[in-house]
């Protein structure tokens, strides 16, 4: 009788993480935040509005203290064949060049989140095809996407000190939109006199981004059911296609 009574005691259902404790768990205890959202807690609204608060934060330091024509004016100067063509232009059609920029560069600071939502809704869709198919993961495609609203979340750190790199005093004719903190190679290169290519490589070796890829590839690994080195290797290899390629973008168009 006692042995059908110990045996029939379901053991206790683990108690699920809050929002909350997973974002904070993501930089304590990020393994414990993956595991909820492998027990099926895949909510992801607070790390995105997180993000999404933190991006409209960078949009008003450089509004502020920069200036969107003056952001848009030095990327200009960055590209040397757009500056070469704008300088061919009449005067007029010049000027409404750069007010398109402007509305442009504007439109995809206030659409930030939607393309958030947009960017990682298609990589989740790559990386969740490539864990479950070639290494024989069995990650749903909403725990893959869970995972990354959540890796990304070192991201804000960057944002803030790129903000704070604003309001400390950083020049506005130095500033670069695609560079904005101090927190990989290229940020201590001149864009304008370093080769294209190796600015691109540069800039790509980010503290913050390879923290993110390594939260990614844990997460990845944690969900699907698969060694932590398929997940790395997942996460890394799609990564260093990407590097590769937009070195090639920088070569040809810088």
């Amino acid at each position: 009788m006692s042995d059908l009574e110990v045996g029939s005691v379901a053991e206790p259902t683990p108690v699920g993480l809050s929002q909350w404790q997973r974002v904070i768990g993501t930089f304590t205890a990020p393994a414990k935040t993956f595991e909820d959202i492998k027990r099926g807690n895949k909510s992801w609204w607070l790390p995105f509005l997180i993000m999404a608060l933190i991006g409209y934060v960078l949009f008003a330091a450089v509004y502020v203290k920069i200036g969107m024509q003056q952001t848009v004016e030095n990327q200009i100067q960055l590209n040397t064949k757009q500056a070469e063509a704008m300088a061919q232009m009449p005067p007029e059609q010049q000027e409404t060049q750069r007010k398109w920029s402007v509305y442009i560069t504007e439109g995809i600071f206030i659409a930030n989140p939607l393309l958030l939502l947009a960017g990682i809704a298609v990589l989740s869709l790559g990386l969740w095809a490539t864990i479950n198919f070639v290494f024989g993961g069995k990650a749903k495609y909403g725990s893959i996407f869970s995972v990354w609203m959540f890796a990304g979340l070192p991201g804000i750190i960057k944002v803030l000190l790129g903000t704070i790199v604003i309001f400390a005093g950083v020049a506005p004719e130095s500033f670069n939109i695609k560079n904005f903190a101090p927190t990989n190679l290229g940020a201590f290169l001149n864009p304008m006199d370093t080769n294209k290519a190796l600015y691109a490589l540069a800039t790509s070796l980010d503290v913050i981004t390879i923290w993110t890829l390594v939260l990614l590839g844990m997460g990845t690994a944690i969900v699907a059911g698969v060694k932590r080195n398929s997940g790395y290797i997942a996460v890394f290899g799609w990564w260093a296609i990407f590097v590769l390629i937009g070195a090639g973008l920088a070569a040809v168009m810088g």
